[in-house]
Formats: structure tokens, C-alpha cells, sequence
């Protein structure tokens, strides 16, 4: 197979089929990654999908000899920062105008998850939601490294920032997630 031949190279020069799988090779990983990020099983499914079709309008811009997957959690990462950002905004308003406003509940409400009466689940929605309050600085690069098992170069490639910036931020993301864990918050 020569490099003009790869799916990646086919789906940058537009073959869906190519671009579905990839998808498919993908989606598993990305959901994975994305759902520890925002902390929220629906947002994630939603997020994927958003993420999905930004690289396929976009798909035309991607270079074949850059990693796929690197170029795809770039995207990714982008879509859960948007979504932090219309989550903060969400919260503003609701605090602004009272949790009964019928304005606050047009916005959206993040509800909590129903009890459900096992430790375990309640310290991982607990543990979701540390992880997802953490700033995006430091969240991306710890998912990415212990979720996903990427290296710092990788990291750092899909981040644009150095691998030591890295290792500094995924070492932050830990000591806060320690914080929260022993202030029992999680």
C-alpha cells in the first residue's frame, strides 16, 4: 500500500468511505477521551459528533503525513473547550437570575445524576466531575496521557505546546485532582 493509498490520504482528498473508516477505527477511543473531559456521557455523544463533522469540513486541510489521530483529538479538544466555555456561561446565568427562573431553565440545567446508591458509582460521577472542573490546560494533556496512554511528543504535537510543558501540566492536573481527593471532594 503506498502512502497515496492509506485512508487517510484518501479521505483528505474527499472519500467518504475512507473518512468512515476512520471514523470507525476512532470513535471508540475519541468518545473515551472526550466523556472524561466534560464529565457527561450525553455532552460526550454529542461532542464526538461535533468533532466528526468539523473534520469533515475541514478534511481537505489535513496533511496525511501528520498523524490522524493527533489531528483529530486537536479538533476534539477544541470542541470540549467551546463547550466548557457555553458551560460557564450556562452556570452565569443560571446564578444570576435563580435556579426557578423559567430564562435559567431555558439554558440548560446539568443535572446531577440520580442516586444510585453504590459508593462506587457516586465517587466516579464525583471523580467526573473533578476531572471536569479542572482547567483546560491541564485537562487535555492528563487525559490524554492516562487515558489514552499518549506520550508527551504526541501530547505536545496535538497541543502545540513543548513536552515538558506537558509533563508540567499532567503533573499539575494530578496534584489538583490530590487536592480535591484528600479535601474530600472526590
Amino acid at each position: 500500500m503506498t502512502a497515496e493509498d492509506t485512508d487517510e490520504a484518501r479521505a483528505a482528498r474527499g472519500d467518504r468511505a475512507a473518512f468512515s473508516a476512520l471514523m470507525s477505527a476512532t470513535r471508540g477511543d475519541l468518545y473515551r477521551f472526550i466523556r472524561r473531559y466534560v464529565g457527561d456521557a450525553d455532552e460526550a455523544h454529542d461532542l464526538l459528533q461535533e468533532t466528526y463533522a468539523s473534520a469533515w469540513l475541514a478534511i481537505r486541510r489535513y496533511d496525511p503525513a501528520r498523524s490522524f489521530t493527533a489531528w483529530l483529538r486537536f479538533i476534539a479538544v477544541n470542541k470540549c473547550r467551546d463547550w466548557g466555555r457555553k458551560r460557564t456561561v450556562r452556570r452565569f446565568i443560571r446564578g444570576v437570575m435563580g435556579l426557578d427562573a423559567p430564562e435559567a431553565m431555558a439554558v440548560g440545567v446539568d443535572a446531577p445524576e440520580p442516586e444510585a446508591g453504590i459508593d462506587d458509582r457516586r465517587r466516579m460521577a464525583e471523580l467526573d466531575r473533578a476531572l471536569a472542573d479542572l482547567p483546560d490546560n491541564l485537562k487535555a494533556p492528563l487525559l490524554l496521557a492516562t487515558l489514552e496512554g499518549r506520550s508527551y511528543a504526541e501530547i505536545a504535537e496535538v497541543l502545540g505546546i513543548t513536552p515538558k510543558a506537558v509533563e508540567t501540566r499532567v503533573a499539575r492536573a494530578r496534584q489538583k485532582l490530590s487536592l480535591a481527593v484528600t479535601r474530600g471532594l472526590v
